[in-house]
């Protein structure tokens, strides 16, 4: 687990009529305020990111389908400098990641489905607070294979 990153179990009702799907409450000790939500659907075949946030802490879940999340410490001074951790989550596992500031991530669909994944993250998106980097940079030591996904 690199520093920093929390999973959180989440709670799934299952009911004939639909079910029910918890994400996060205001207070959960781990979550510090809110900022915004956004939805993002991938579609399978296709990553999206890689991607760092600078100031933004992120909590994802992913209500449909199933992702694959991919996270890479970039932080020096982390205990966790310059590892990598894949986590396989959605419907079929379905929990909470929260992703603090500085963490490089990207993430495909783990599946023939679309997935979607939802951010409430604790800040509104600012362009300026974000930074892009293509997915095969080389500074980022993970090749994504969408087969393995």
């Amino acid at each position: 687990m690199l520093e920093g990153v929390h999973i959180e179990p989440l709670k799934l009702f299952a009911d004939e009529k639909g079910d029910v799907m918890h994400m996060i409450r205001n207070d959960a000790p781990f979550f510090k305020k809110f900022g915004e939500v956004y939805f993002s659907y991938v579609n399978p075949g296709f990553v999206k990111g890689w991607k760092q946030h600078r100031e933004m802490t992120q909590h994802f879940a992913v209500p449909v389908g199933n992702l694959k999340l991919v996270l890479f410490d970039g932080r020096p001074d982390s205990s966790t400098y310059q590892q990598v951790q894949e986590i396989v989550f959605g419907r079929d596992n379905y929990q909470l990641v929260r992703v603090p500031p500085m963490i490089i991530y990207s993430f495909a669909s783990a599946g023939d489905q679309p997935a979607m994944i939802v951010n409430c993250a604790d800040i509104p998106h600012r362009p300026e607070e974000s930074v892009r980097l293509p997915l095969d940079d080389d500074s980022i030591p993970y090749t994504w294979s969408l087969t393995a996904s």
